[in-house]
């Protein structure tokens, strides 16, 4: 069975952003835009590389949304990156209308994604950029779970995609643990760990948590398989469909309101094609709060341990 090994800590933002500037290094068409928290999004790595091409429109999102629309009708490739809460909510109609209904290839990074922003708060912490975005037509959504595959997201977004792409990065440093050679194809989920008892869907952050989660639930003789679902919007209905066939329960894991997230878009799969019992682990209808990313999660059960009490707690129900 694959043990996935711990390289080192390191955000998910730096990732994107070290991704954002090799991608630029191969295509010159490529142009960054900010919105005054260039460091705080990991921008800082294209703008400091390429200052001609980067553009600072100040706390203005709506307005970089249309000047994005703008490079993109000009043969550019934007990037632009802002909070999650910022981009998905803020600037909703813009995306909705400049962008999707254009079907125009500009790339968002969705920064400070989930409860385990820690001390910025609620009014920080995006937990249903998902649900808005994931309605809109034309757009892709990419939850990579680690520094690397986020790296990577932006390569594949650069490259084989055509209309509007939200990537959907954390702040804090986490688990950077998948190989730089991985075969990450968007739209379709990767197996992480086998297991014959039950399967955990996990998106982001959450793909390490659901992987400790498995190992401890192996000390318990329950074995998990874990899926990483990295994108988000095209689901990978397929893995979904199999999974649904193979096991009675399947969980999903997601730092994210379990309405309109990952849990409900497993959920609609499910309903449409093989039901099966479910488990959404994520926010329940609630604002997070201030504290340490770690403290954070512990307390709303979305870290390892809090994921193997509530999947026992479910089965023993």
């Amino acid at each position: 069975m694959t043990k996935w090994i711990n390289k080192g800590s390191k955000p998910t933002r730096t990732g994107f952003g070290e991704g954002v500037k090799a991608a630029a290094s191969k295509n010159d068409m490529i142009v960054g835009l900010g919105a005054d928290i260039t460091t705080s999004v990991g921008m800082h790595f294209f703008a400091d590389t390429f200052p001609e091409r980067f553009f600072s429109l100040g706390i203005a999102e709506q307005n970089a949304i249309g000047v994005a629309a703008g490079l993109a009708l000009s043969g550019k490739i934007p990037v632009f990156s802002t909070y999650g809460v910022f981009a998905a909510h803020r600037a909703a109609d813009q995306i909705r209308i400049s962008l999707c209904y254009n079907n125009l290839h500009v790339i968002i990074g969705g920064a400070h994604a989930g409860i385990s922003v820690g001390p910025d708060g609620a009014t920080h912490q995006a937990l249903e950029d998902i649900a808005s975005l994931r309605a809109l037509p034309n757009m892709t959504i990419l939850s990579p779970c680690d520094a690397t595959q986020a790296f990577i997201s932006v390569q594949k977004a650069v490259e084989e995609l055509k209309g509007p792409v939200y990537i959907r990065f954390g702040r804090e440093a986490v688990a950077d643990f998948t190989a730089e050679d991985q075969d990450f194809k968007i739209g379709k989920a990767h197996r992480m760990r086998k297991g014959d008892d039950l399967c955990i869907i996990a998106t982001g952050h959450l793909v390490w948590e659901a992987l400790q989660a498995a190992e401890k639930l192996a000390d318990k003789g329950i074995e998990a398989t874990v899926i990483n679902m990295h994108t988000l919007k095209p689901i990978d209905k397929d893995s979904i469909i199999e999974a649904a066939k193979k096991f009675s329960r399947i969980i999903t894991a997601e730092e994210h309101q379990i309405t309109g997230g990952l849990g409900s878009a497993v959920a609609e799969v499910l309903a449409e094609n093989h039901p099966a019992r479910l488990l959404r682990i994520g926010m329940k209808d609630r604002f997070g709060e201030s504290g340490k990313a770690e403290e954070l999660l512990a307390k709303y059960q979305m870290d390892a341990e809090g994921l193997v009490q509530q999947i026992v707690r479910w089965i023993n129900s």
